[in-house]
C-alpha cells in the first residue's frame, strides 16, 4: 500500500521525509481557481477545519477579486479564532558562531566580514534585564549552528534567562530557534521549561535546498526535515515551522508548510504551535539572486492563505518587515509579532549605536520601533497586545492545545490573559499617555465579556494594581 503523509498512522513512518515535490506541484498544477471553488474552500476554513494540500492549492491559484475574498475570509476567521489580541515577543541572538555555510545569511562561514561573538553569562543576564525594563514577558533565544551551541548550553541558557529578576521583570517564556538536536538533546533542551522549539526548513524543494546550503551539517535536507518528529520523539510538543520566502517559488513553499503540518497532525495528533514566513531581505554579503523574491502582493496573498489553511496555528511576522506591511498583515492573518528588536549581539543593554550593522547581525530589519510604540499603535488600531503565557504554563500545549484551539474556544483565555498583561505593563511600565490610552482599551474590551468574567477580571486587574503579578486564567 503506498504510504500516504497524511495518514501517519504507522509507527515506524515517524521520522521520515514526507516531501514529494511531484506531488505538490501536482496539486498547484491540476487544482484551478473558479469563485464556486474558492469559496467553498473559504466556507470550509470558517468552519475551523484545516485544509487538504488541494484545498491550498485552490486559494494559491486564485487571482484577481478572488484574493480580496481570500484576505476577506481570512479576517473573518482571525477574529473567531483569535480576537483581536496580538502577542508580542522579542527575539535574543545568543551567538553567531555557525558552521553552516547558507547563501543567503549573514552568519554562514564563508563571510569572512561576520563579527562572531558568543554572549558570556553576564552579557545574557545585562541584556535580559534591559529587554525587562522594557516590559518584554517573551523571549525567543537564538544560535549559531556551532560545536559551541549544544543542547547542554542552550539548557543553561535557558536556565539562566528563566533565573533573572529586575524589579517586577521576569521572563516567562524561552522559546528557542537552534539547529536540529538528536532525541536524546531536544530531551535535555525539553527539561529546561523551554515555550516553543522552533526550526524552519528554509526551502521545502530538495533541489533548490541543495542551491543555497553548501558546508555544515545543514547541508542534509532530511535531517532538518524531520528535526521536529525528534523533538516530538523527545516529549517537546510544542514547535514552530517556517519557510524562508525568496529562496523558491512561493506557491511550492506554502504548500511545503501545508504538508509539514499536517504530517506532525498525523503522526502526533498535534500540529505547529506556529508558522513563520520571514522574507529575504539584506544581509551581510548576500549571495543569491532575486529570481524567487516575493512581491508584497504575492506575501499579502499567501499570509492569508496560511491562515485559512490552518486555522488554530499562531502566524508570526517579524520585523524584517516594514511597519506598513506587518499592519496590514495583522487584519488578516499575523497574531505574532516582535517589538524593539535589535539583533546585534549585546545592543539591548549597550544601545549607543543606533545604525544597523551588517556585519553583525544575521539580516536588516525593517521595524525598529520601540516596544512601547508598537503597543501604541496596536492599541490605536484596536488591537489588545498580549505578553500572555497562560496556556504553556498550565500544560495547554500540544494535543491539550489543539483541544482547545481547533474549536475556537481558546479566544475564551486569550482576551482575558491578553488584559492582564497589557494591565500589568501599564502599570510597571507605561507612560502616562500611553497608560491612559491602554485603560481605555482595557474598558472596552471588557464590554464585550459576559457579566461573570468581567466580575472576575476586575478583581484581577485591582490585584495587579495593588502590586501582585502574573494573574491568568
Amino acid at each position: 500500500m503506498k504510504f500516504n503523509p497524511e495518514k501517519c498512522t504507522i509507527p515506524d513512518r515517524r521520522m521520515e521525509p514526507f516531501i514529494d515535490p511531484a506531488e505538490l506541484w501536482a496539486h498547484i498544477n491540476n487544482n484551478k481557481a473558479d469563485a464556486v471553488r474558492v469559496r467553498e474552500v473559504i466556507a470550509k476554513s470558517l468552519s475551523k477545519e484545516r485544509l487538504t494540500l488541494a484545498e491550498t492549492a485552490v486559494l494559491i491559484n486564485a487571482e484577481g477579486d478572488l484574493v480580496e475574498e481570500i484576505k476577506e475570509g481570512a479576517r473573518e476567521l482571525k477574529k473567531k479564532v483569535y480576537g483581536n489580541r496580538i502577542v508580542l515577543f522579542a527575539p535574543l541572538y545568543i551567538g553567531n558562531k555557525c558552521t553552516n555555510n547558507c547563501q543567503y545569511c549573514g552568519f554562514r562561514t564563508s563571510n569572512r566580514e561576520a563579527k562572531r561573538k558568543t554572549l558570556t553569562d553576564n552579557e545574557i543576564i545585562a541584556e535580559v534585564e534591559a529587554l525587562e525594563d522594557n516590559g518584554q514577558k517573551r523571549l525567543i533565544l537564538v544560535y549559531g549552528e556551532h560545536p559551541e551551541y549544544g543542547a547542554e548550553y542552550i539548557a543553561h541558557t535557558v536556565r539562566l534567562v528563566y533565573g533573572v529578576k529586575k524589579g517586577r521583570g521576569e521572563i516567562r517564556r524561552v522559546n528557542i530557534n537552534a539547529a536540529p538536536l538528536d532525541i536524546d538533546g531536544f530531551r535535555t533542551v525539553g527539561r529546561a521549561g523551554i515555550g516553543t522549539y522552533q526550526i524552519f526548513q528554509e526551502t521545502y524543494d530538495p533541489e533548490a535546498y541543495k542551491w543555497y546550503h553548501l558546508g555544515g551539517k545543514k547541508k542534509d535536507y532530511e535531517w532538518r526535515l524531520t528535526a521536529l518528529d525528534r523533538a516530538q520523539e523527545a516529549g517537546i510538543d510544542d514547535v514552530g515551522i517556517g519557510a524562508l520566502f525568496g529562496l523558491y517559488d512561493w506557491r511550492f513553499e506554502v504548500m511545503g508548510l501545508v504538508r509539514h503540518t499536517n504530517h506532525l497532525e498525523a503522526c502526533y495528533n498535534v500540529g505547529p504551535h506556529t508558522i513563520s514566513f520571514p522574507r529575504i531581505k539584506d544581509a551581510s554579503s548576500l549571495n543569491i539572486t532575486d529570481k524567487y523574491f516575493t512581491s508584497d502582493d504575492d506575501f499579502k496573498k499567501l499570509i492569508a492563505i496560511l491562515r485559512l489553511a490552518v486555522p488554530y496555528t499562531g502566524l508570526i511576522l517579524t520585523a524584517r518587515e516594514a511597519p506598513e506591511v506587518r499592519s496590514e498583515a495583522m487584519a488578516f492573518g499575523v497574531s505574532q509579532i516582535d517589538g524593539g528588536t535589535r539583533l546585534e549581539l549585546g545592543s539591548y543593554s549597550d544601545s549607543k549605536n543606533e545604525e544597523q550593522n551588517l556585519n553583525r547581525e544575521q539580516f536588516r530589519i525593517n521595524d525598529d520601533r520601540s516596544l512601547a510604540s508598537i503597543i501604541n499603535e496596536l492599541i490605536d488600531n484596536d488591537y489588545i497586545p498580549s505578553f500572555c503565557t497562560a496556556c504553556y504554563r498550565l500544560g495547554r500545549t500540544g494535543e491539550h492545545f489543539m483541544e482547545f484551539s481547533v474549536p475556537g474556544f481558546i479566544k475564551r483565555y486569550c482576551t482575558p490573559n491578553a488584559i492582564l498583561t497589557l494591565s500589568e505593563y501599564i502599570v510597571d511600565y507605561a507612560s502616562p499617555g500611553l497608560a491612559e490610552k491602554g485603560w481605555q482599551a482595557i474598558e472596552k474590551n471588557i464590554a464585550t465579556l459576559d457579566e461573570g468574567m468581567k466580575q472576575s477580571i476586575r478583581k484581577k486587574i485591582e490585584r495587579i494594581r495593588n502590586g501582585e503579578r502574573d494573574l491568568y486564567y
